[in-house]
């Protein structure tokens, strides 16, 4: 029996098999507004397609300012939410779980896309001014992003932004919300010592720089249904073992006050915080071991999703069945592969277990 096609119930929400597709960025609205097309749609609509249990979209911002390029996704109107509303009623459609990542770009905010440059942009290239935990641009630009530290009002509007993208994504259809909380973004900032330099209720101690994380889960936790799970995704670690910075251990203990501020699974991924991090190896599974060590780290029940480097099916499978994660959560071989689960399943020997859309049974 292959592990990767057990179904996984959290809460009241039962995902069909153990495979997400990790939310990837597509950097494709056209008008730079954030509003969804046709792009979207396909590329998420395929995954689910495919018999994906979960299909993310792309982080998804929460506010104008909280978009990494000008062409990212966004939920801040209504008329956002309209536009993602048939792809996650697709999604659902074809018997995938539809999920959504709400997120905040923070001081990485404002650059160009990756195949235009990833460099930050000038007011007059369409760009804006970023906010951060504190006064420090995102290191490694020779022209960095301006970047000023928010106060108590602008705090209360990003949790307030939060909550409203929430609301706005249970209207439109979606049965997952995901907080982002890693790669360098916004919440991650305020995690991390290394771009968190306050002296308030937000910064210094563990527990300071780990509110408004919560505070976040728990406002987003606030307006979603009690039998929908929310998730939120962290990064491990910021591979920077010489200085003052993000671990391990500091996510376990995470992962427990999210557990009791109404989060339902610790999605692992790592880095981002920093240019100079020192990632030892990049290839398979590269980053499980993070989940592990907050599954292991956690006195909290939470499940655990862990992905890096997750390409094969056996791979896949026994991450699940070794009890290493909860769910394998897969990015770039989606890309490849829109269909990785059916192929999966064929490898696995559990055809019986995954149906093929009827449309393409002939050519599995």
């Amino acid at each position: 029996m292959a592990d990767l096609f057990t179904p996984l119930t959290l809460r009241e929400t039962e995902i069909p098999n153990r495979v997400m597709v990790s939310p990837m960025c597509q950097y494709s609205c056209e008008d730079r507004d954030g509003i969804a097309t046709e792009w979207h749609r396909v590329h998420l609509g395929s995954r689910a397609v495919g018999r994906a249990g979960i299909v993310m979209t792309e982080a998804t911002a929460v506010e104008p300012r909280g978009r990494i390029s000008p062409e990212d996704l966004g939920i801040w109107s209504d008329e956002h939410a309209d536009a993602l509303a048939p792809i996650a009623s697709f999604v659902a459609e074809v018997g995938s779980v539809p999920a959504i990542q709400l997120a905040h770009a923070g001081r990485k905010a404002s650059t160009s896309r990756p195949w235009e440059g990833g460099e930050p942009l000038s007011h007059a290239e369409g760009g804006w001014d970023a906010i951060a935990p504190s006064a420090l641009p995102y290191p490694g630009h020779d022209a960095p992003v301006e970047v000023h530290e928010m106060d108590q009002d602008e705090i209360e509007t990003v949790i307030d932004a939060f909550e409203a993208a929430a609301r706005r994504a249970l209207e439109a259809g979606f049965e997952v919300a995901e907080v982002h909380a890693a790669h360098g973004y916004l919440l991650h900032e305020f995690l991390s010592p290394v771009a968190n330099e306050r002296a308030d209720d937000y910064g210094g101690s563990f527990e300071n720089r780990a509110r408004l994380t919560v505070e976040v889960t728990e406002a987003v936790r606030e307006v979603w249904p009690e039998e929908k799970p929310v998730f939120v995704r962290i990064s491990g670690t910021d591979w920077l073992p010489d200085r003052d910075s993000w671990t391990v251990s500091d996510s376990a203990r995470l992962a427990d006050l999210l557990s009791e501020a109404g989060a339902d699974l610790i999605d692992v991924s790592s880095g981002g915080i920093h240019p100079d991090q020192e990632i030892p190896r990049v290839g398979p599974n590269y980053q499980v071991g993070l989940a592990e060590g907050v599954r292991e780290g956690s006195e909290s029940e939470v499940a655990i999703g862990a992905v890096g480097g997750i390409t094969a099916p056996e791979q896949a499978d026994a991450l699940i069945g070794n009890g290493r994660a909860d769910l394998a959560i897969v990015g770039r071989e989606f890309l490849r592969d829109p269909y990785f689960p059916i192929r999966a399943a064929e490898a696995l020997g559990a055809t019986d277990r995954l149906q093929v859309p009827n449309q393409y049974e002939r050519g599995f």
